[in-house]
């Protein structure tokens, strides 16, 4: 039987862990520090994950979402102990602005379901994180520090997350291949632009996005930020401009 997940290793101890078969082609990254780990998102909740991290360590594992949305946080369900931005804690108690049948229309779109899975009783995660996120948060791994930074654009409270000492850099939404989406209402262009000022100074070595190919370079974010700061120049940095296609990636607004 065919896998819904598929591994790759980035070092000794980070892994990749992506969903192939849905379109959004989610990607997870476990960070294993000498004490515990960090599950940076956790899926769309289709197939078990912690089923495959389990195999991966016996270390303590905490979850933490880049951001609410379902294909980031399904699977949540297994991991009691998570950490999630202030911005969206109303997204995690039922006020979430799509419907449920809205929700598993898009989980079920474009996507190699596992046999036998019933898209009727797929449910959006709800719950309290342990931890409440703020920008400039460390998580202390032992021997790893992973700095949250607040990178606001895609969804109110969006999240990326950095690694000082490796160079690291876990995109979620923000950045990625592909179209980027900032069209919602919950999207604001604006802070979008903010947010790429903000971690297109830092001195990335590897960039790791939340979806499609993982063949993606530094380079990128000083290209997203030009490009915004020309969007915004042109006066299109706002919702119904349109989309911008730039080769490798586009924009939606």
């Amino acid at each position: 039987m065919k896998n819904w997940f598929t591994l790759d290793q980035i070092d000794a101890d980070t892994r990749i862990i992506s969903e192939y078969r849905h379109w959004e082609e989610t990607h997870c990254y476990l960070l294993e520090g000498s004490k515990r780990c960090l599950l940076i998102d956790t899926g769309l909740g289709i197939c078990n994950i912690s089923e495959e991290v389990k195999k991966l360590t016996d270390k303590p594992v905490a979850a933490v979402a880049t951001h609410i949305h379902w294909d980031h946080i399904g699977g949540h369900k297994y991991y009691p102990d998570f950490y999630a931005h202030e911005a969206e804690l109303n997204w995690l108690n039922g006020e979430f602005p799509l419907t449920m049948d809205t929700i598993r229309g898009m989980v079920i779109d474009r996507c190699d379901l596992p046999e036998g899975y019933d898209a009727s009783t797929y449910k959006f995660f709800q719950g309290m994180p342990t931890r409440i996120l703020q920008d400039g948060d460390t998580i202390n791994l032992g021997g790893r520090m992973i700095t949250a930074l607040h990178t606001p654009g895609h969804s109110p409270g969006h999240l990326c997350f950095w690694e000082p000492q490796r160079g690291y850099l876990f995109t979620g939404d923000l950045i990625y291949k592909d179209m980027l989406f900032a069209y919602y209402p919950s999207t604001d262009p604006q802070a979008y632009l903010v947010s790429l000022e903000k971690i297109a100074v830092l001195p990335v070595k590897k960039v790791f996005p939340a979806h499609h190919s993982l063949d993606i370079q530094p380079e990128i974010l000083i290209r997203m930020r030009d490009a915004f700061r020309q969007l915004k120049v042109n006066g299109n940095l706002h919702h119904g401009s349109g989309t911008f296609d730039y080769g490798d990636w586009a924009i939606w607004l």
